[in-house]
């Protein structure tokens, strides 16, 4: 279980006070960085990510910190 960042702080960071973001948009928008993460690990042959962090705690912190957003089609 993820505790930091919070849910909330990461649906606050997503969307605006016109243009809230769900859970589930957070969700699919997470996912989506993870299987990247995962596919650039394996093309650089990397085993594990620095610290032994998981791949979904680095796009949770990503998202949090700017670096990921979320588009609306």
């Amino acid at each position: 279980m993820i505790n930091e960042p919070s849910v909330d702080a990461l649906v606050r960071k997503l969307g605006t006070e016109e243009n809230p973001v769900s859970r589930y948009e957070l969700c699919v928008i997470v996912a989506k960085r993870t299987r990247q993460i995962i596919e650039q690990m394996q093309a650089t042959g990397a085993q594990e990510l620095p610290g032994k962090q998981k791949e979904i705690v680095l796009a949770c912190q990503e998202v949090l910190n700017g670096k990921v957003v979320g588009a609306k089609d």
